[in-house]
C-alpha cells in the first residue's frame, strides 16, 4: 500500500487491518512523508519493501496506491511486470498532472525543498512533467498484459481533475462516490478491491 502526497503509511491502518482481516499479507511502502523526488523514493525505499514482500511470499506483488502513490505504483509496475501482479490505483492522476490550486502550490513548495536537500543528485526539472527521470519514462509505459489494472475514482474528488485518473477502459475503470481524502476509508472501494484482488488470483 502506497500513500499519498505529504502523508505517510500511517493513515492506511484501516486499510491495512481490512486487507489482514479477509485474508491477504499487506506491507506497508515504507517510504516515509510522500513529499520526495519520486524517483528517489521508489530506488531508496519503495523497491527494498516489493524486494521484501516478493522474497518473503514468493509470489508476484499487487500494489494499491492512494493519490500520488498511485501514481508511484503504476511508475514500479510499468518497470517491474515480471515483479508485479496487479495495480489498483484510488484517484491518481497517473494520465496528467491538472490539481487543484492549493495542490499545485504544495507541489511547487515540495518542488523547490527537493532541490534544496539534493541538488545535483536530482535533474532540474523534477517533480515536473518535464522531467526525464526512470520514474516518469516508467510512468509513461503501458502496463504489461500480465499486470491487471484497476483505476478507483470519483467526480466529486475536489483534489485533481476524475479525468486523468482512468485508463479509459470501462472494463478497468470503477466510479464510486466520496471525496479525494474519503477514497481510502471508503466501503464501496474496499468492495472493488476485494472484487479485484480475487479475480487477480492474490491470496
Amino acid at each position: 500500500m502506497i500513500p499519498g502526497f505529504l502523508v505517510t503509511d500511517m493513515y492506511l491502518v484501516e486499510m491495512y487491518a481490512w486487507l489482514k482481516r479477509i485474508g491477504y499479507r499487506p506491507y506497508y511502502s515504507g517510504i516515509g512523508v510522500n513529499a520526495e523526488c519520486p524517483n528517489l523514493l521508489i530506488r531508496r525505499r519503495l523497491n527494498e519493501t516489493i524486494e521484501q514482500a516478493y522474497r518473503e511470499t514468493g509470489r508476484r506483488i499487487h500494489l494499491i496506491g492512494h493519490s500520488l502513490g498511485g501514481v508511484l505504483a503504476r511508475s514500479v509496475a510499468g518497470d517491474q511486470p515480471d515483479r508485479i501482479a496487479s495495480v489498483i490505483t484510488l484517484g491518481a492522476p497517473f494520465r496528467g498532472t491538472v490539481a487543484h490550486p492549493r495542490v499545485l502550490r504544495a507541489v511547487e513548495a515540495v518542488r523547490q525543498r527537493i532541490k534544496v536537500n539534493h541538488g545535483q543528485a536530482v535533474l532540474p526539472d523534477c517533480y515536473t512533467s518535464r522531467c526525464t527521470c526512470a520514474f516518469l519514462d516508467s510512468l509513461r509505459r503501458d502496463l504489461d498484459a500480465s499486470v491487471d489494472e484497476t483505476a478507483i475514482y470519483t467526480r466529486m474528488d475536489g483534489l485533481v481533475d476524475w479525468r486523468y485518473c482512468v485508463t479509459g477502459n470501462p472494463e478497468r475503470d470503477f466510479e464510486v462516490t466520496g471525496t479525494h481524502i474519503g477514497l481510502a476509508f471508503n466501503p464501496a472501494v474496499y468492495g472493488i478491491i476485494a472484487k479485484r484482488l480475487a479475480e487477480s488470483g492474490a491470496a
